[in-house]
Order: C-alpha cells, then sequence, then structure tokens
C-alpha cells in the first residue's frame, strides 16, 4: 500500500511539475509580444525616413522629365549656364490679354525696382535697356541702380513680336512686378525699339597737339594775358598794335612797353602790305599758337586796321624833356616838372625790344610807348611819361627778347627829379 500511495504521489509530483514546465513558455511569448510590438513601432519611422529622402529627389526627376522642354517654376534662377533673371512659368505663346491698369509707381518704389535683391514691387511704369532673349523668350536687360543687370520677362500680346527686336535698344511701358531678385516681368502695353549701332569704321587717331578748333572767347582772354595759356593753339581774332623788328612784324596785345608784354609774330600771306600800318591798332585773324608766356605766332588769314582806343597825349601845351640813351648800364639824371612830360629815346636791335617793370609804369604814369623806324640806322622806341608825384623817380630800362624779356642784354637807367610848381605869392 504504501509502494500504490508513492506512485500517484510520483504523479502527483510530475502533475504539479508538468505545468510548471509548459508555464515557463507562455511569458517567453508574452515578452516576444511586446518585443513584435516595439519592431511594428519601428516600421513606421523607417517608412517615414525614405518620404524625407523622397522630397530632395522628386525634382531631379521632373527636370529629367522637362529636359526637352525646360519650364522650371518663377523665381529659380538657372546658374549652370550663367543666366540670373527669372524663369517663364507657362510655355509659349503667352496670355492674349493684358491685366487692367494700376497705380503708377512712385520715385521710391522705382528705385526698389531697379535695385538688385528687392521684391514685392507691383505697379505701372517705364523702362529702357537692350532686349535680350533666353529660351525663345524676350527679356529686357536694365541696368540698376547699383550697375548690375537687371532681366524682366518681357509678357502680353507682343511678346511673339519682341523677339525679332533682339540686341536692339527697347523702351516698353506697362505692368511692372518685381518678384525676382534679379528682375521680374512686364506687361508691355507700349514699347519702341531702336536700331543697334552700326559698327564705324575705324577712325585713325589724331594727335590733339595737330586738332585745330575755335578757340572760346574765355580761352582768347587768357591768351593775352602773361604767362596764362602756354601752349594752347586754335582758330582766334586778336586786336593789338602793330610793331616791326627787322623784318618780322608782330602784334602787342597787352601790357605794352613794359616786361609783362605779350607779343604774336605775324605770319602768312596776310602780312604783305602791313608795313604802312606800323604802330597802328590792328585786327589779326587766324591760327594762334602760343609758345611762350610772352607771346607766340599767328598764322594770319586777314589783317585790317583799326581806329585807335584812345587819341594821343597832345605835347603842345605842356614842357617835354627829351633823354636818349648811351652806353651799356649809363644811368642819366634829368629834372622834370610835375604834369609835364618826360621823353627817353632807346635805338633797339634785331629780336630784343626795350621794356620797363609794370610797377615802375604806374609809378612814373607811363602814357605812350611808339617805335619810331628811320630810314637809316635800327629802330628807336620812346617811352612817354607825365610824372604825377614829386621826388626821386628811378626809372630801369631793360633790351630783352620780343617773346622772353627776361633775358635780358643792355640796361639803362633814369633817376628823374620831379619837381612841383612853384607858387608866387
Amino acid at each position: 500500500m504504501a509502494k500504490k500511495k508513492a506512485k500517484p504521489a510520483a504523479a502527483k509530483k510530475q502533475a504539479k511539475t508538468a505545468p510548471k514546465k509548459i508555464a515557463k513558455p507562455a511569458p517567453a511569448k508574452k515578452e516576444a509580444a511586446p518585443k513584435a510590438a516595439k519592431a511594428k513601432g519601428k516600421e513606421p519611422k523607417e517608412t517615414k525616413a525614405p518620404k524625407a529622402v523622397k522630397a530632395p529627389e522628386a525634382p531631379p526627376a521632373k527636370a529629367a522629365k522637362g529636359a526637352a522642354i525646360p519650364a522650371p517654376a518663377v523665381s529659380v534662377p538657372r546658374r549652370a549656364d550663367g543666366w540670373l533673371g527669372p524663369m517663364p512659368d507657362k510655355p509659349m505663346p503667352r496670355s492674349t490679354k493684358l491685366p487692367s491698369d494700376v497705380n503708377l509707381l512712385t520715385k521710391r518704389e522705382m528705385e526698389q525696382a531697379l535695385t538688385v535683391g528687392e521684391r514685392g514691387v507691383i505697379g505701372e511704369g517705364s523702362m529702357k535697356g537692350k532686349l535680350v532673349l533666353y529660351q525663345g523668350f524676350p527679356y529686357l536687360e536694365v541696368i540698376g541702380r547699383d550697375k548690375r543687370e537687371l532681366w524682366f520677362l518681357l509678357q502680353g500680346p507682343d511678346q511673339e513680336v519682341l523677339p525679332a527686336y533682339a540686341d536692339h535698344k527697347v523702351s516698353v511701358s506697362g505692368l511692372i512686378k518685381r518678384f525676382h531678385n534679379y528682375g521680374g516681368s512686364i506687361d508691355v502695353r507700349k514699347y519702341s525699339a531702336k536700331k543697334p549701332e552700326a559698327e564705324a569704321a575705324p577712325v585713325v587717331e589724331v594727335p590733339e597737339a595737330s586738332k585745330l578748333r575755335l578757340l572760346s572767347p574765355g580761352e582768347v582772354a587768357t591768351i593775352a594775358n602773361p604767362g596764362m595759356s602756354v601752349g594752347v593753339k586754335g582758330f582766334a581774332t586778336l586786336r593789338g598794335r602793330l610793331e616791326m623788328n627787322a623784318e618780322e612784324y608782330y602784334l602787342v596785345v597787352s601790357n605794352p612797353g613794359t616786361r609783362q608784354q605779350v607779343a604774336f609774330t605775324l605770319e602768312g600771306k596776310a602780312v604783305k602790305g602791313l608795313k604802312k600800318f606800323i604802330g597802328e591798332i590792328v585786327v589779326a585773324t587766324g591760327v594762334v599758337e602760343k609758345a611762350t608766356g610772352w607771346g607766340g605766332r599767328i598764322e594770319c588769314e586777314n589783317c585790317e586796321p583799326r581806329a585807335p582806343e584812345y587819341p594821343p597825349v597832345a605835347r603842345d601845351s605842356i614842357e617835354v624833356v627829351e633823354v636818349e640813351a648811351s652806353g651799356q648800364g649809363a644811368t642819366r639824371e634829368v629834372s622834370v616838372k610835375l604834369n609835364n612830360g618826360l621823353s627817353v629815346q632807346l635805338s633797339e636791335k634785331q629780336g630784343h625790344v626795350w621794356a620797363i617793370e609794370p610797377q615802375t609804369a604806374k609809378r612814373v604814369s607811363l602814357r605812350e610807348v611808339n617805335v619810331k623806324h628811320p630810314s637809316s640806322g635800327s629802330p628807336v622806341r620812346e617811352f612817354f611819361f607825365t610824372p604825377r608825384n614829386p621826388g626821386m623817380q628811378e626809372i630801369e630800362f631793360f633790351l630783352g627778347k620780343v617773346h622772353n624779356p627776361m633775358q635780358v642784354a643792355r640796361t639803362f637807367k633814369v633817376i628823374a627829379n620831379v619837381k612841383a610848381p612853384e607858387v608866387t605869392p
């Protein structure tokens, strides 16, 4: 009995142990289920990743499809071929109707429309530029405010006609839309085109020195001033007193008798027959060339005498003291009455002329400078003074070259004792 009872006990033990062995895999399944659930939860994340990757892959597929007929979106610059302007968003032909009129662009808005990087400007206006073609569409190439190019797509019924004016200067007016960093579009209402400039034949460059032009009145005035407009050459008319030195005629146009005298040597066919007009006012017309600060030459085409501007000083009613120069560096002392005359006569040599300082001419009242041409011998130049200040007056004369009085060959000095008239009681 004891043995019989042991068997069921063993069986019971086996039965008790059996479910335990079977129950162990059950939790394993439960654990597998959450793992499967976790694995299922990971699947949507893996499916989202390819969606994010497909987003950038979509445009290349579209570009590959539209390679034959390019139709990119507006405001997407294509830099592969260097184009920065807006692209057309519709295939040709474009719309045949124009939008309704809107407000005109203000000056500020127009400045924004012509600035690189500005967007959002819409309004009526006009622009000028060069018409260029890109992918068969007409564009207006405009130079912006910062000297950078802007491109505006020309739209409207005339879009099919405008390509015929490629490389022309075009002026358009219509609805301007600025939606791109480097341009926008214009719905063309009116336009006008000019032919491109034809290639000019090669022009042989002429040196500036050989160009002849008509001198302005201001330039003529500066030519007559000492030390100014050196090197100027042109066509002009000058007025002055005709003088002669050896076989040359020259025209004194300013500051006669002083070291700031400006004189021009007369040349050309018109010089013939001028000897009878020496000492008179002459008007010379021709090509003037100022070589130095004190004059130059005139290639005369016409020389005509004129009446003197001021009558000569009447010497009959005054007492005149005459002085003749002699020797190198000589000095003469003379006595002169106040408001009377002092005449100094100096013989000249070829290519040289006597002159005094401008300040001396004012201080001693230089009234006339005359040149006498005797039948034999060198010409004689006369300086006529009417002193107005009493006291000792020193007058120094310089024999210098006609067109360069600073090169002195001789000097002569006169010391004048100007006496006031005696008053009788």
